[in-house]
């Protein structure tokens, strides 16, 4: 994920980081579904403390643009990267449907891919 922190910035560490991965969802960098990298990674990786990524990714989260899981991890939601609530609805559909169809992830990607691409 491409955050850099600005340590002589007027804006705090965790409003950058806050405001980054905003734009990166927005921008469609960062997908409706994407998994963002734990807390203490990303912490780790920026050369911040935890509670400053945390901050932030509650902030998200109450903003709607994320949305934790649990040990599932955090996930970008479909209003931050401005997907509409049908189409993610479509794409659990299709996902629910394959399953039960016994279809393997990959052979189901495949399957939209082609058919995207007009060539089924």
């Amino acid at each position: 994920m491409d955050i850099t922190i600005d340590a002589d910035s007027a804006t705090p560490p965790y409003e950058q980081v806050r405001l980054r991965i905003a734009e990166l969802a927005a921008a469609g960098s960062l997908a409706a579904g994407t998994k963002l990298p734990p807390v203490r990674q990303l912490a780790g990786d920026l050369g911040l403390a935890v509670n400053t990524v945390a901050r932030a990714y509650r902030e998200l989260e109450q903003a709607g643009l994320v949305e934790t899981r649990g040990r599932a991890g955090t996930v970008i939601t479909s209003r931050a990267a401005g997907t509409s609530r049908q189409a993610q609805q479509a794409a659990m559909t299709y996902a629910e449907r394959t399953r039960a169809l016994g279809i393997p992830a990959d052979t189901a990607l495949a399957l939209v891919k082609a058919a995207l691409e007009d060539r089924l």
